[in-house]
C-alpha cells in the first residue's frame, strides 16, 4: 500500500506562510507566551551581551546535508537539563501563534508554520519560562552558550542536532523578525521564550531567543 507521506509533505509546505509576512505575525503572538507568574526570587536568567548572535558563524554546519520533512517529538538541551516531548503549535483564531498548554511545564511547541527542525531553512520551538507554579521548560534558555547543543528527536526517527551560535534578548516592541526568523540558506534553529523585565500589569517584556545551526544528525 503506497504511502501518504508525500502528500502530507506536500501539504505542510503548502501550509508555510512567506518570512516576510510571519514574522510580524510570530512578534504579536510570541506575546502569548508572556502569562508566566514571574513572582520568584530570582528571575529566569538573561543572556550575556557576550553571547550575542555572529552574523555568519565560520565553520558550524559546513558539509551538513539537509534533512526532508518530519514533524518534531522530543528537545533534549543537555546544559539546562530539558528533556521535554514536543507538540504541533500553528495560529490562533487571531492569527496569533498558539503555545503549548501553560497547565504543562515540560512542554515544548514546534511551529508548524515553518519547516520541520533539520530542513533547509529556519525551524522555531517555542516553549513557556514559567508558570503559576514555578519555573516551566525554557526557564535557564538565558544560561545557555555559544557551544551548547540542542537535540532534536523528530517522527522518522533521526535525531538534529543544533550548535548554539548565540542567545540574545530582544524587546517585543522592537524584534528583529527578518534576523531572528529569515532564511539564512542552511538548516537553522530557534529556540524561544519570554524575558527581558517584567510587570504584573504586562508580564515579559521581552523574548531570549537563542540561535543555532545543524551540526549534526543521528
Amino acid at each position: 500500500m503506497p504511502s501518504s507521506q508525500p502528500a502530507d509533505d506536500e501539504e505542510q509546505q503548502k501550509k508555510r506562510a512567506p518570512w516576510g509576512v510571519l514574522a510580524l505575525v510570530l512578534l504579536t503572538g510570541l506575546a502569548l507566551i508572556r502569562n508566566g507568574s514571574g513572582e520568584f526570587d530570582v528571575g529566569p536568567p538573561q543572556p550575556a551581551s557576550a553571547a550575542a548572535a555572529d552574523q555568519a558563524p565560520d565553520g558550524v554546519g559546513e558539509g551538513i546535508a539537509p534533512l526532508t520533512f518530519s514533524p518534531a517529538a522530543r528537545v533534549k538541551i543537555k546544559g539546562i537539563q530539558v528533556e521535554a516531548p514536543v507538540m504541533p503549535v500553528g495560529l490562533d483564531s487571531e492569527g496569533w501563534v498558539d503555545a503549548p498548554p501553560p497547565e504543562d511545564p515540560n512542554l515544548a511547541g514546534w511551529f508548524t508554520g515553518a519547516v520541520s527542525p533539520g530542513e533547509k531553512g529556519t525551524s522555531v520551538l517555542v516553549g513557556h519560562v514559567d508558570n503559576e507554579q514555578g519555573p516551566a521548560v525554557f526557564y535557564g534558555l538565558g544560561s545557555l552558550k555559544k557551544g551548547n547543543r540542542v537535540e532534536v528527536l523528530r517522527r522518522d526517527r533521526k535525531t538534529a542536532v543544533f550548535k548554539i551560535y548565540g542567545i540574545e534578548v530582544f524587546e517585543k516592541d522592537n524584534f528583529p523578525g527578518e534576523r531572528v526568523y529569515g532564511d539564512k540558506g542552511t538548516p537553522e534553529l530557534r529556540v524561544i521564550t519570554c524575558g527581558g523585565g517584567f510587570s504584573k500589569r504586562a508580564g515579559y517584556d521581552g523574548n531570549v531567543v537563542v540561535f543555532a545551526r545543524l551540526v549534526d544528525v543521528r
